[in-house]
């Protein structure tokens, strides 16, 4: 892993790809991204809201698209590029060239993103099928972890099908910050499960036993009852957040005690066991020790952005904070760099400042700057605003590279004496040394972006990609 190159609280205002590509490996801890969603819609924010003139156009063609990239996809990233091709012969070349869009840019994402970091994608139904293959193919189906159902609106007809009402979130990454995104039982659940009352509450019984018999303490009698008559062995808490609870609350150094039968003693002294009809103990399990539960991956708990809502600010596809705010606590700990490539109306951005993680963000518009600069103000008061650039960042993670005409030899070696152009075989003094991603596009003088052409070639090829000058011939 490498130190960010830039500084926290920046937005680039241009496209992400060259801003990506500028960005030094491995040093994001999570990445969340609301690109285009292929919807074939237009938005526009209305005129009088805080986000007027923000407008973008979600409709595909190969025009809107390097296609050259395309054709780099097919040596860079096999598995990417095959994707993009089913999806070309069953959808159309809509779907590829957006396809290809996001695939470019995802490789990038892959590369900065951290190996114990994760990546958030938001998407619905119109190409998220795609779009989660082309995630197994860049970050790899081990890395998957959730395919999250978020409920965005409220129940509604669609012709001739049923009611669309949710947007997806692709979660790759490490696992979750458990704790960080508990939410409290749903009444129902309480309802069902805490059915008794008690001096602390409500609490519901379990068992303090565990399968298979076992010798000593774990299988004496207690109080005229044998866990072993039944095949069973005690199971009394020691660890875990219960336990913790009892020591806290009711039962001082409970945890410090060694006997499994005087815990025992010290749960029935405080009431914390309850016998059932043949005599049966059991352990009360009181409803205020609860941390809560993790939430499923369908979430009905995180309402949209209404029109009265404060945070409101009229950007056309803007989310909730509160959305932000739980897939962050999800990923990252305090002090962890949070990047969001399409941040539009910054909403990322600002649920990161709030939870005192730092921050980056990108998008086309110079809008998300003043954005991110107002709603930030309004959080937190007097604030210096986002270090906004038009510049990509300059890698720094790659050493100081010498002279790339001094890979000549090794490239020479490497290709057997035979140009990557005209596939002709060459004297070493015809070779030059090139960049297949050219320095005016973010390509490096890293050995892995380096090839050797013939003097012909590398004069036709200039400062095109590999894949723009074959296309071109």
């Amino acid at each position: 892993m490498s130190d960010a190159n830039f500084k926290p609280e920046t937005i680039w205002t241009g496209d992400n790809l060259p801003v990506m590509r500028g960005m030094n490996s491995e040093c994001v801890d999570l990445i969340y991204l609301d690109p285009p969603f292929n919807s074939n819609r237009d938005y526009e924010a209305p005129i009088g809201s805080k986000a007027a003139g923000a407008a973008f156009k979600d409709t595909w063609t190969l025009n809107d698209v390097d296609v050259h990239e395309h054709g780099e996809l097919a040596d860079r990233h096999p598995a990417a590029y095959a994707v993009i091709e089913a999806a070309r012969l069953a959808h159309g070349k809509g779907m590829m060239s957006y396809l290809i869009m996001m695939a470019v840019r995802l490789l990038e994402m892959r590369r900065i993103l951290k190996p114990t970091g994760s990546i958030w994608l938001h998407c619905d139904d119109s190409a998220g099928h795609w779009l989660r293959t082309l995630m197994d193919a860049v970050f790899g189906r081990d890395a998957f972890r959730n395919e999250i159902v978020w409920q965005r609106t409220s129940n509604h007809n669609d012709a001739g099908r049923f009611g669309r009402t949710g947007d997806r979130l692709l979660f790759y990454g490490a696992d979750i910050e458990r704790e960080g995104v508990r939410v409290p039982l749903s009444d129902r659940n309480v309802k069902s499960k805490y059915r008794h009352k008690g001096e602390h509450g409500a609490y519901r019984r379990s068992d303090l036993t565990g399968a298979e018999t076992r010798t000593g303490e774990a299988g004496e009698a207690w109080r005229g009852w044998t866990p072993s008559d039944i095949g069973r062995h005690w199971a009394v808490p020691r660890t875990g957040s219960y336990a913790a609870w009892i020591e806290a609350n009711l039962i001082p150094g409970y945890r410090s005690e060694p006997s499994l039968l005087a815990r025992l003693d010290l749960l029935a002294e405080a009431d914390l066991i309850a016998f059932t009809a043949n005599g049966t103990p059991e352990l009360k399990r009181y409803l205020a020790a609860n941390p809560g539960q993790v939430p499923p991956d369908v979430w009905t708990d995180i309402a949209p952005v209404n029109s009265q809502a404060k945070e409101r600010i009229g950007y056309p596809t803007q989310k909730p904070l509160a959305l932000l705010e739980r897939i962050i606590k999800a990923s990252t700990k305090p002090g962890d760099l949070v990047f969001d490539p399409f941040c539009g109306c910054a909403t990322a951005l600002v649920a990161a400042d709030q939870l005192d993680r730092d921050w980056v963000g990108c998008d086309l518009s110079p809008l998300a700057v003043k954005l991110v600069d107002e709603r930030i103000k309004r959080e937190r008061g007097l604030w210096g605003g986002a270090n906004a650039l038009d510049e990509p960042p300059k890698r720094t993670d790659l050493g100081d590279l010498p002279n790339y005409r001094t890979h000549k030899h090794r490239l020479y070696g490497e290709q057997e004496g035979v140009c990557a152009g005209c596939d002709t075989h060459f004297p070493f003094k015809v070779m030059e040394v090139d960049h297949e991603l050219p320095r005016s596009r973010g390509g490096t003088d890293h050995p892995d972006n380096l090839q050797l052409l013939c003097s012909h070639c590398n004069r036709s090829k200039g400062g095109r990609t590999m894949a723009e000058w074959r296309a071109s011939g």
